[in-house]
């Protein structure tokens, strides 16, 4: 867990798991929930519930090294009683109502290299935005640190960047309540 650079002291620490082997998808969840709520052997058990007669359980990594798809964080977060939402690219940003929205977990392309050399292969990595205190910030397990995106118009235009550069997949984390009512979408 690390303290992002300028917090004042009387404001709570923000909690930020970083990388670990491949279970960016453990750190996501923890990052976006601010505790430590899951491990691998949590996400594992997850995985054989998702997969019970799998002999190779296609919810991970055949190493066991994580590499958790969507369904575990979905199956995750509805466990704490929390829903999840697809973000249609093909709506404008401004129509994401923020202060509905828990946290926010994105799928992105990560480039794959051994050492200093890149290889042409791509994985995908998973990355919480988060709310603390009226900022929003990346709580991207790879950062050495949380980076501040500001307020709404800063989220989105971080979300707007990560989007345009395709491939990108938004999920947001909102209550029961919320995803039933749908209003983590704005009408007006």
């Amino acid at each position: 867990m690390s303290q992002a650079p300028g917090a004042q002291p009387n404001r709570p620490p923000i909690y930020h798991e970083r990388q670990r082997l491949e279970l960016c998808a453990v750190h996501a969840l923890n990052n976006v929930l601010q505790q430590q709520l899951f491990s691998q052997e949590a996400a594992d058990e997850i995985c054989k519930r998702l997969a019970p007669d799998s002999r190779l359980n296609p919810h991970r990594s055949l190493l066991g090294t994580g590499n958790y798809d969507v369904n575990v964080i979905m199956a995750a977060l509805q466990g704490l009683g929390l829903a999840t939402v697809w973000w249609d690219r093909r709506r404008p940003l401004s129509q994401l109502a923020l202060p509905q929205v828990l946290g926010l977990i994105l799928n992105l392309p990560s480039p794959m290299s051994l050492g200093l050399l890149s290889l042409p292969l791509r994985r995908r990595h998973w990355v919480a935005l988060r709310q603390v205190d009226g900022v929003y910030y990346n709580l991207d397990s790879k950062l050495r640190v949380p980076e501040a995106l500001g307020d709404e118009d800063g989220v989105r235009a971080f979300l707007a960047g990560a989007l345009a550069q395709g491939l990108c997949e938004v999920l947001l984390v909102v209550t029961k309540e919320v995803e039933e009512k749908g209003c983590w979408l704005r009408t007006d």
